[in-house]
């Protein structure tokens, strides 16, 4: 088989090291996603994913990020099985496949153009009421244009650091004035995780930068009348963190311990 080569470089090309994170955490006997199919799409990319320099306890950090986020977007569908996904800044992730048990779901995966033409060559359809959207999320126009006629849950992992501060605001701002009813979940730095951006080797090999450092989730209730943190959770108390590596585990209880570090990475579930 033929494998697709892969041209990517900046921020897009962060998306391979969240994709090589979830297929070696399928390989592991601790595995929390079980995703074959980001298994089976590794093997059929040109790409040096050495180059991402994931280690255990990074796999585990994309793992945990990624369970957390599908099991608050799976509890939604439960309750609301005709909703709209929204999945920004997809990538090649593969959530829409690890959540098709929701048959009912109008499902919408959206990226820059480049990324979802390779998505769409590389990735099976996960069936059902799908379809992929090529913009970035800070164009205007495109969001106002899809069907509001469902409630919506708002997924992004792993974009809110890349956006600006306005972007990211504004960002919440359309998606709670555009659908009549929803949730809005995604993952987040704080001022200090910015700050410490260049020890991240992933940042430094790609040239990525992140922007967005959110210290205070409850202030971006006042972007949406309506709009209700319901959930923050930080990286490092994450139910699931017992069941991942020793190594993972001392580093999330090492952390929990410092002020200011334990809130460097966290995840945040608004409803509107």
């Amino acid at each position: 088989m033929d494998r697709e080569k892969i041209t990517l470089t900046g921020v897009p090309e962060t998306l391979l090291a969240t994709l090589h994170a979830r297929a070696l955490d399928s390989r592991s006997r601790r595995s929390l996603l079980r995703d074959r199919t980001a298994l089976q799409t590794v093997r059929r990319l040109d790409y040096d994913f050495g180059r991402t320099g994931m280690t255990s306890v990074n796999v585990a950090g994309v793992a945990l990020r990624a369970r957390c986020l599908d099991d608050w977007t799976a509890a939604y569908l439960a309750r609301r099985p005709r909703a709209t996904v929204l999945h920004l800044a997809c990538g090649l992730d593969t959530r829409a496949h690890r959540l098709a048990r929701f048959p009912e779901t109008r499902w919408i995966d959206v990226d820059l153009p480049e990324v979802v033409a390779l998505r769409n060559r590389v990735l099976p359809s996960p069936g059902g009421d799908y379809r992929t959207l090529a913009t970035s999320v800070t164009a205007g126009g495109w969001l106002e244009e899809l069907p509001a006629d469902r409630p919506v849950v708002a997924v992004f992992e792993g974009l809110a650091p890349y956006l600006r501060p306005a972007e990211g605001e504004q960002l919440i701002r359309r998606i709670a004035g555009h659908f009549p009813r929803g949730q809005i979940l995604f993952d987040c730095l704080s001022g200090l995780g910015v700050r410490l951006q260049r020890l991240v080797p992933l940042f430094r090999r790609t040239g990525a930068t992140v922007r967005w450092g959110i210290d205070d989730l409850h202030a971006l209730e006042r972007l949406h009348p309506g709009l209700t943190c319901l959930d923050v959770v930080r990286g490092c108390d994450l139910p699931d963190v017992r069941h991942i590596g020793p190594l993972a585990r001392a580093e999330a209880g090492l952390t929990s311990r410092v002020p200011g570090l334990r809130d460097v990475f966290r995840l945040a579930r608004f409803e509107f």
